[in-house]
């Protein structure tokens, strides 16, 4: 896809996405987190522009939800299900749904709802789902130890955008490459000219080092690993709990980031850890040594029966009176085995191999002394070895790990994904469930018709527990007139069409225990104004109006109490025309009013009336059947109040009165 193909893209957007991995992935799976890890793109940023990219690819022109009321309830049905998702992923993701009047669109995401309402939004994989994240790249790895080298300009331009963790140096011949081998531990010759070079220290020609990049930095994908190690966890447990096939072996990644601490390090290696305690205990450990050898050669010295009484002998090599021959001649074998005891302590002390031993032993010298003291030459060739031991069992295990979470990052990223988007179906799930809901069918599919058909509906949007609210059966296949009682739900069924309409063209499950409606292009609903307008607001309206009737079909128009914006004769007049200029274009509409009667005598023609219709008054309470009566014009409240008092009383004043209606 052309990124400034898509509308609202521009040059800078198109060249921040651009800096993505794969931004035509991040945008065909609408993945808004991704998106909005692009330098300078916000979250609400990202998902218009998904939106944007997925009406490209569907040739959908918007502009749906035509009026700020329409808008206003998608809103607030995306509320509800961005309610029920757990991860912040989830919310972000539900953005890119929106109503769309194209059929492959509304197609694409009822195949995605039908894979949704399959799910058990089970509490334990609601549990694992909060843990996950989308995966974030690290962008602190820095390698110092290590250098790339070249002469080619254009190769140390390709290696620094190829491997950006090291520094890549410039070089002309041989002697600039041992220069670096002596400030760099590894120097990688990235041209094949130096194939042969004999230099000191460690330089490897690798013209191919560009293509490996986790061999090269074992510690690209070790920082990756450990960065997003939470999530992936947490991701595995989804994938068990939730019983979805994961795309890798779970038992050998979780393995594997065992083996990752939280800074990349890696660990768990018996060896490598036997080394690094080694490196750590070395003073210490070559001072307990040598303070075995001395105890030891004190104990035979105070012990031994020579010509000089024993505690005499002590006091003459303490203040270091002949001290070496006396030794060699009296106490050779006393002083070989304290130096062997020394040896013997730092050995097992520090768990050292047979090669390191046979260093470790030139620490303390054949030759007779008291005391007995450390040769500083010998423990600085151990700690080295050590260390260069350590060193190279560090970089091995990188590379050997690194090799393997490389290739797995595909996979892994997958499993992260796909936990996400589960999270989405999830909460698809538990709105279905909430709220009892169906699948519509829309114009085309078996039984379906014009307009819309609503049984059972109920709307998620009132001030109520939805369990106490009533189901509401009501359709419409042209234009129509809804009458009734003040309070008797007229307008929240007017909310509960337009919510069915607008979840069913964003192809998703609706509040209702069946729908069948035609594929709109366009919803208008035009909600009650409060008072009535002035001059300005009323010219404005009407040319609305004139724009809506002279537009094309296949819109669905929703009107509550037009009548407000003026005077109640105009206003009925105002009505019939606006009905008489919408009848025959395609155009399904309902026109809540309290002037039905008026405005059917105003119509040249027979204007179907609808009504929400009132049994009566109990307790002062009216009780009402909130699915309207088809062709049936409702009874006012005032007049269901003068029938009750004329029930309740003898009097021809309230008779009279019920005749005037």
């Amino acid at each position: 896809m052309e990124l400034e193909a898509i509308p609202g893209v521009g040059s800078k957007t198109a060249d921040a996405l651009s800096q993505l991995d794969d931004p035509e992935s991040a945008l065909a799976a609408g993945d808004v987190a991704e998106l909005a890890s692009a330098p300078g793109i916000t979250e609400g940023r990202a998902a218009s522009i998904a939106r944007a990219a997925v009406r490209e690819r569907h040739d959908d022109p918007g502009g749906f939800l035509a009026t700020d009321r329409a808008d206003e309830l998608y809103r607030d049905v995306l509320g509800l299900l961005k309610d029920r998702t757990v991860t912040s992923y989830g919310e972000k993701r539900l953005e890119t749904l929106y109503p769309s009047g194209a059929a492959s669109r509304i197609e694409e995401v009822r195949e995605f709802t039908e894979r949704a309402l399959a799910r058990d939004p089970d509490e334990a994989v609601l549990d694992a789902l909060a843990d996950v994240e989308p995966l974030a790249e690290p962008r602190n790895v820095t390698v110092r130890d290590r250098c790339l080298a070249t002469a080619d300009a254009e190769r140390y331009t390709e290696a620094q955008q190829a491997i950006p963790e090291m520094s890549v140096e410039v070089v002309e011949d041989a002697r600039d490459l041992a220069d670096l081998a002596r400030g760099y531990s590894t120097v990688v010759a990235l041209d094949e000219e130096f194939a042969g070079v004999s230099v000191d220290g460690d330089v490897r020609v690798e013209p191919d080092a560009l293509e490996r990049p986790a061999e090269i930095v074992p510690e690209r994908p070790l920082a990756f690993f450990a960065a997003n190690r939470d999530s992936l966890r947490a991701a595995a447990r989804v994938h068990r709990r939730a019983g979805i096939d994961p795309p890798l072996d779970l038992d050998a990644l979780e393995s594997a980031l065992e083996r990752v601490d939280s800074d990349g390090t890696v660990v768990g290696d018996d060896e490598l850890d036997r080394l690094a305690r080694a490196i750590d205990d070395l003073d210490a450990a070559v001072s307990t040594a040598e303070s075995v050898a001395n105890d030891h050669l004190r104990d035979a010295i105070e012990e031994r029966d020579v010509t000089v009484e024993g505690s005499d002998l002590l006091s003459l090599v303490e203040q270091g009176a002949g001290v070496d021959s006396l030794l060699s001649r009296e106490l050779s074998d006393e002083y070989a085995a304290a130096v062997a005891a020394a040896r013997e302590e730092l050995v097992e002390s520090l768990d050292l191999d047979a090669g390191e031993a046979e260093v470790a032993r030139r620490a303390f010298p054949e030759e007779p002394t008291f005391p007995v003291e450390r040769e500083e030459e010998a423990v600085s060739r151990l700690r080295e070895d050590l260390v260069a031991a350590k060193d190279r069992r560090a970089a091995r295990r990188k590379r050997e790990l690194a090799a393997d979470l490389a290739e797995s990052r595909g996979a892994a990223e997958k499993l992260v994904r796909t936990a996400l988007e589960l999270d989405v179906e999830l909460a698809i799930a538990r709105f279905a469930e909430d709220f009892d809901c169906a699948i519509p069918e829309f114009a085309g599919e078996e039984s379906a018709a014009s307009g819309f058909e609503i049984r059972g509906g109920r709307s998620p949007l009132l001030d109520v527990d939805f369990a106490d609210v009533e189901p509401v059966d009501y359709g419409v296949s042209d234009v129509a007139l809804l009458s009734g009682v003040n309070s008797g739900g007229k307008t929240s069924t007017l909310d509960l069409v337009a919510v069915v309409v607008i979840l069913a063209h964003m192809g998703l499950p609706v509040p209702a225990e069946e729908a069948r409606l035609e594929r709109f292009g366009e919803l208008h609903y035009h909600a009650k104004t409060q008072g009535t307008l002035d001059a300005g607001a009323f010219e404005s309206t009407l040319r609305e109006f004139a724009e809506l009737t002279g537009g094309g079909g296949d819109r669905l128009v929703l009107v509550d109490e037009l009548e407000s914006i003026t005077e109640p004769g105009a206003s009925a007049k105002i009505i019939a025309g606006i009905l008489e200029e919408l009848r025959g274009k395609d155009v399904t509409g309902v026109f809540v009013s309290h002037l039905a009667a008026e405005i059917r005598e105003m119509a040249d023609y027979d204007v179907p009336v609808d009504g929400i219709e009132a049994k009566g008054l109990e307790d002062g309470e009216l009780v009402v059947n909130r699915s309207p009566v088809k062709d049936h014009l409702a009874r006012s409240t005032p007049e269901l109040i003068v029938e009750k008092l004329a029930g309740d009383s003898d009097g021809e004043f309230y008779d009279r009165l019920l005749e005037k209606f």
